[in-house]
């Protein structure tokens, strides 16, 4: 049986997905377009590793699945999921949720898991389309290494949501969303490892990315996924996520209980 504080948050992540049906054709669009970008990836790697066997420890095959593996961790929280945050502070909507009885950080990734179910399956389908069209994909068979790239899975997943629910408690302070999405979504993937993996990056900026969140994202499950990682060292990637999980999770309420100051009502 759910707990009726917990049943509450169940039902928005529930009306999130019945929401996210709601508007499937805008959904599906935008989800096609990350899916076009994936293929444009592809192309540019291929033609770069021609001739190439090996490239900073990748091989092509382990360069496909990066790839796949990428775009699958980025689309379970999409602009789609990003822009309900918000949408809620730029129009005014969040004073609904001030008198609810919800907290809105737990809301908000409520609503963020209830979407991420529908772009995990939707992200599935394409992943496997690509993969029969793709040889070589190199991708963990063990029970172990699957249960630590499912771990990891998930984790990045909330260590974006926090990194994005930051970023979007910025907007109680400016008239626009799009210039804090833009940067966050520039900063995020160069970090992170989206757009090209942390082993490419000069020395310097491979270490400085190493000890930042958002290589959460993208490089520990991407790493693990691939068996470059393991073990121990996996591990200690995971218990890093989650570190920065809970200091992200706690920056949020103590930068929500300040973003509330900034609501005007009727201009008083």
């Amino acid at each position: 049986m759910i707990a009726p504080a917990f049943k509450k948050y169940v039902s928005l992540a529930r009306c999130s997905m019945q929401n996210t049906l709601a508007y499937r054709l805008s959904f599906i669009l935008n989800f096609l377009a990350s899916f076009i970008g994936l293929i444009a990836m592809y192309c540019l790697w291929q033609a770069i590793y021609t001739g190439q066997d090996q490239l900073s420890g990748f091989t092509w095959s382990q360069m496909q699945a990066y790839l796949l593996v990428t775009f699958f961790v980025n689309s379970m929280l999409s602009y789609y999921s990003e822009s309900s945050i918000t949408s809620k502070i730029i129009d005014g909507s969040v004073m609904m949720d001030l008198l609810r009885p919800i907290q809105f950080q737990k809301a908000r990734l409520a609503e963020t898991l209830g979407s991420c179910v529908l772009e995990g399956l939707l992200s599935c389908i394409l992943i496997g389309l690509a993969a029969i069209f793709t040889f070589g994909i190199s991708l963990p068979h063990d029970a172990g290494t699957l249960l630590l790239f499912a771990f990891s899975i998930v984790s990045s997943i909330l260590l974006k949501f926090s990194i994005v629910y930051l970023s979007a408690l910025l907007c109680f302070w400016t008239t626009s969303s799009f210039g804090i999405y833009w940067a966050r979504t520039s900063i995020t993937n160069l970090l992170s490892g989206a757009l090209v993996p942390l082993a490419f990056f000069p020395g310097w900026l491979q270490s400085t990315a190493m000890v930042l969140p958002f290589q959460g994202i993208v490089n520990t499950p991407v790493t693990i996924g691939l068996g470059m990682t393991a073990g121990t060292d996996a591990l200690q990637l995971i218990a890093i996520q989650w570190v920065w999980i809970v200091l992200l999770w706690l920056l949020g309420k103590w930068m929500w209980s300040r973003a509330v100051r900034q609501i005007t009502i009727h201009g008083g």
